[in-house]
C-alpha cells in the first residue's frame, strides 16, 4: 500500500527537521465512516493545537495517511513502512482492534511511540502491551464499568455482540465490569453474531427465550461496531417479554434511526453536547460551520490523539522516543472531553463517560440524546492488565 501525504496542508516533501507522523486508519471496508472521523479529527485537533500554523517546537509536521484496511497483516506491513522507509518520529493508529494488536510489537522492535486511537481491546494496554505503546481512545473495560454503573441493582442480562476481537473483548469486560461495581444482575446469555449479520431473527429468538422466564428488570446489552441491530431488534417487540434494550453509544447516523425508542438508555464516551470546555466548542462550532453536522465520537477521538501528541512533543521539547516516553508517562492533557491522563502504569488514557438517553422531543436531526449523568474518571477503576 503506497503512502498517501497529506498534501494539500503540508508540503509534499519534507525536510529533515519536520516532526513526522503517520496516521493510520482502516478507511476501506465495514469502520471506513469510523476512519474518516479520526482523520478529520486528527487533523482539526493539529490545527486547533498549533494555531493554523502545523508547526511545534519550530519545527514543521508532516502527517502521512495510510489505510490499512482493517486487515492486520496490512497494518504491520504499514506501521513498519512508516518507522522503517518514512522514518516517522511518532504513528498513531488504527480503527481496529484486531488490527491494532498486530502492530503493537512493530512499535517495540522499531523503538518508536504508537499512540492507539480508536481501537478499545483490553488487551492493548493489557497483556499484549509494551513501554512503547499509548492509548487516547476508551477501552473495553472503561465501556463495560460505564454501563455496569447504571445496573447496580438485580435483574438479568444478555449480550448480543459480534463474533470477533472487538465483541468478545468487550462482553468479557462487561462481566468483569459488573462484578466490580458490585451488580447483583446475573448474564443469562450471551449471544455472538458475524460482523456482517443483516437477519437477527434467530439470534433474537435465542436471547428472548433466555431472559423472558428471568428475575426483572430483564436487559439485552447491545455491543455493536458499524450498523446498529438495534432498530431490527426493537422491531421485535422485546418489551413482550419484558425486556429492555441497552445499546451501546454508537455514530451519530445510526443514533438518529433511534428515534422512536425515546427514553431508551445506554452509555457513551463522547456526544458532542454533553461536554462543556473551550476546545469542545470550538471543535463542534468548527466541525459544523465545515460539514454542517457536529462532530462525531470518532472525530473526538481523533483530535484527542492529536491533543497528545502536541502536548508530549511540547513537554519533551524533543521528538526522541525516549524523552517522550518520560514526558507522556503520567502526563495530563486537554481534550473535547476535558482532562485525560496518561496512567504510568500502562499508558491508557483515564477519561469520562456519560449515560445517556434518547431524546423524545429533538429539535433537529442531530438533537438526539440527553445526559443522565457524567460518569467521572473517578468513578470507573479500571484495573491494570499489563505485565509490567
Amino acid at each position: 500500500m503506497s503512502t498517501i501525504a497529506s498534501s494539500l496542508i503540508f508540503p509534499a516533501i519534507a525536510s529533515a527537521q519536520d516532526i513526522k507522523i503517520a496516521l493510520i486508519t482502516g478507511k476501506t471496508g465495514a469502520l471506513e465512516s469510523y476512519a474518516k472521523e479520526t482523520e478529520t479529527g486528527f487533523m482539526m485537533g493539529l490545527e486547533y493545537l498549533t494555531g493554523g500554523k502545523m508547526e511545534i517546537n519550530g519545527r514543521k509536521i508532516k502527517v502521512i495517511l495510510k489505510d490499512d484496511q482493517s486487515k492486520p497483516d496490512m497494518a504491520r506491513t504499514l506501521l513498519a513502512e512508516a518507522y522503517g522507509d518514512d522514518r516517522v518520529d511518532l504513528a498513531v493508529g488504527t480503527t481496529s482492534s484486531g488490527a491494532a494488536l498486530a502492530m503493537l510489537p512493530v512499535a517495540a522492535e522499531y523503538k518508536k511511540i504508537l499512540i492507539v486511537e480508536p481501537a478499545v481491546a483490553d488487551a492493548i494496554t493489557g497483556d499484549k502491551w509494551n513501554r512503547y505503546i499509548f492509548r487516547t481512545s476508551r477501552n473495553s473495560m472503561q465501556d463495560g464499568l460505564a454501563a455496569a454503573s447504571t445496573i447496580k441493582g438485580g435483574g438479568s442480562i444478555a449480550f448480543l455482540a459480534q463474533d470477533y476481537a472487538f465483541g468478545r473483548d468487550a462482553v468479557k469486560a462487561a462481566k468483569e465490569s459488573l462484578a466490580m461495581v458490585g451488580s447483583k444482575a446475573n448474564v443469562v446469555h450471551e449471544e455472538y453474531a458475524p460482523q456482517n449479520t443483516t437477519d437477527f431473527t434467530a439470534a433474537a429468538q435465542r436471547i428472548f427465550d433466555a431472559l423472558k422466564n428471568k428475575p426483572e428488570p430483564r436487559i439485552l446489552q447491545i455491543v455493536w461496531a458499524g450498523p446498529n441491530p438495534m432498530n431490527k431488534l426493537a422491531d421485535m417487540k422485546p418489551e413482550r417479554f419484558g425486556i429492555a434494550l441497552a445499546p451501546g453509544g454508537n455514530i451519530l447516523p445510526v443514533m438518529k434511526t433511534w428515534k422512536n425508542y425515546a427514553g431508551t438508555q445506554g452509555t457513551i464516551f463522547y456526544y458532542y453536547d454533553f461536554p462543556k470546555n473551550k476546545m469542545n466548542d470550538w471543535l463542534v462550532s468548527e466541525h459544523t460551520k465545515r460539514f454542517k453536522a457536529p462532530p462525531d465520537m470518532f472525530t473526538a477521538g481523533g483530535f484527542t490523539a492529536a491533543s497528545a501528541v502536541i502536548s508530549a512533543l511540547s513537554k519533551a521539547k524533543s521528538s526522541d522516543t525516549e524523552k517522550l516516553i518520560t514526558a507522556m508517562e503520567g502526563m495530563e492533557f486537554d481534550t473535547p472531553k476535558g482532562k485525560m491522563n496518561f496512567r504510568k502504569e500502562d499508558h491508557q488514557a483515564l477519561q469520562a463517560m456519560y449515560h445517556f438517553k434518547i431524546k423524545k422531543d429533538q429539535k433537529n436531526e442531530w438533537d438526539l440524546l440527553e445526559m443522565v449523568k457524567e460518569i467521572p474518571a473517578s468513578e470507573i477503576p479500571v484495573p491494570v492488565k499489563n505485565k509490567r
